[in-house]
């Protein structure tokens, strides 16, 4: 195909599966390029050869994160995987060859030893896989012998990953999530401060997501108005309402975090103790786990006539499906919850995402763990979305011991034209400011790819040099995450 291409000078824009959303799904970099989809290519390539002494899966790009935990879960239940809230059917390659994040970490780190179809036609395959499949190291070894080449793909547009290798994770003995809930708003900043440092520190294990009010409550709405409507017999509008008022209840706090502590059960006791400790002056703590779900839920459920009690079991029921990421189990809680806010969930399953009115666009920037700078910037932007008349829907992970990346989206109507066009010249707004201070997003939108790179740098001169080593006819993906000479229209 890319053969054929280069023969008529045609473009071509690969997508796993298209379930890019908030990015571009499935839209293409340059006018009249041609999608190549690559859903259907899903096969775990070495599925007999997966052990706990051999935790790596060889996977091409149709595979999803449902797939994959379906056949740990009937062929390996000791292991798991690095999971991540973006729904059952979207691809693992995909999204980590987008720098996406996990509940355990950066995915970028769970890839290498990637086989790639270059802009050429030929075929490379990097790290030791070069060995070929039968090699020992093909498979185990992420580094490979001299410059690593892994890292051009992962934004690049140099060709089509075919496949690579994925890590797995052997599963815990006991693994719980923590919720803190900051006390006050001002002290945002030193609420990062402290979270990196119990991160640093390695007594929270996981990636720390700290979500403002109005992500937490999306997160929940649609599974807590289905209690009230499932279990209480209320209209749509009556549990909607009550949902409304039972949020505002149980989670009333602007910024609250969850992250996971897992190991042996005195290890995860003592890491748990310390968290107590350093967080007490600042935040509330919760303890999760799945038995306390489920005990909570039966007793709560049971008390339904009283309304502190169905408040508290919707609230559970809702944070269920949430909380099986830290098992590595995916869910479309949060897609559903896009689908119910604009009146498409039932009509249209979690996968017709972008056929519903639903307007989603994110802006991502990458950031230092520098709580008072951080705290500054989601302040300035949430006073430029109130100004133009919309919420962000903020999310903050605390990835690393140095690093940060925000998770900031904005909905709007589809079909609302005038409301479409303020979202967009919103977005635009919000990358000016963050490209004020200094700062980068760390993933972007198919529209955004002109704003992001620059002519005049030598570091996009350099990428785009790149082009002519392994596509030099510029074929895959003109424009995306480099310079192009394709450019010359709107996208």
């Amino acid at each position: 195909l890319v053969r054929l291409a280069n023969d008529g000078d045609i473009p071509l824009y690969p997508v796993s599966i298209g379930f890019n959303w908030g990015y571009g799904s499935r839209n293409p970099s340059v006018p009249h390029a041609v999608v190549v989809d690559l859903s259907r290519m899903n096969r775990i390539r070495n599925a007999d050869e997966v052990s706990v002494r051999h935790p790596v899966v060889v996977i091409e790009p149709g595979v999803t994160q449902q797939q994959i935990f379906d056949f740990l879960n009937e062929h390996h239940p000791g292991l798991t995987f690095n999971v991540s809230g973006a729904g059952t059917a979207t691809s693992l390659l995909g999204n980590s060859l987008e720098r996406g994040v996990g509940y355990l970490g950066p995915r970028r780190e769970d890839l290498f030893g990637l086989e790639v179809v270059t802009g050429r036609g030929d075929v490379l395959r990097t790290g030791f896989r070069r060995l070929g499949e039968a090699s020992p190291l093909a498979h185990a070894h992420p580094y490979g012998l001299g410059p690593m080449t892994d890292g051009l793909f992962f934004q690049g547009n140099f060709g089509i990953v075919t496949s690579a290798c994925f890590r797995l994770f052997p599963k815990r003995p006991v693994n719980v999530a923590v919720s803190l809930r900051l006390k006050r708003e001002e002290q945002l900043g030193e609420f990062i401060d402290l979270l990196a440092e119990l991160k640093r520190d390695g007594v929270l294990h996981t990636v720390t997501h700290l979500a403002n009010q109005a992500r937490t409550h999306s997160s929940l709405f649609q599974r807590v108005s289905s209690y009230f409507s499932e279990r209480c017999g209320l209209t749509t509008e009556q549990a909607d309402a009550e949902a409304e008022a039972c949020l505002n209840a149980v989670v009333p706090d602007k910024w609250t975090s969850l992250a996971g502590v897992s190991g042996t059960r005195a290890a995860v006791s003592a890491n748990l103790t310390e968290i107590r400790w350093r967080t007490r002056k600042l935040a509330g703590m919760k303890v999760i786990s799945e038995g306390m779900l489920d005990k909570a839920f039966a007793v709560f459920d049971r008390l339904r006539h009283k309304r502190w009690a169905r408040f508290q079991a919707a609230v559970v029921s809702a944070a269920r499906p949430l909380h099986g990421l830290a098992v590595g189990r995916p869910t479309d809680a949060p897609i559903e919850n896009l689908l119910y806010k604009f009146g498409a969930l039932g009509r249209l399953d979690t996968g017709r995402l972008d056929e519903s009115d639903c307007g989603l666009i994110f802006v991502n920037p990458a950031l230092p763990l520098d709580g008072r700078l951080v705290a500054t910037l989601v302040q300035d932007l949430e006073k430029i979305a109130v100004d133009a008349g919309f919420v962000l829907y903020i999310t903050l992970n605390v990835e690393g011991p140095t690093t940060l990346v925000g998770v900031i989206n904005l909905l709007f109507n589809r079909s609302d034209a005038e409301q479409r066009q303020r979202a967009q010249a919103l977005a635009g707004e919000l990358l000016e400011r963050i490209h004020g201070q200094g700062l980068s997003l760390y993933r972007s939108r198919v529209d955004q790819m002109r704003e992001i790179t620059n002519e005049h740098d030598p570091y996009w001169q350099t990428i785009y040099r790149l082009k002519s080593v392994f596509d030099p006819n510029d074929i895959i993906s003109p424009g995306r995450y480099n310079l192009s000479r394709r450019i010359g229209s709107e996208v």
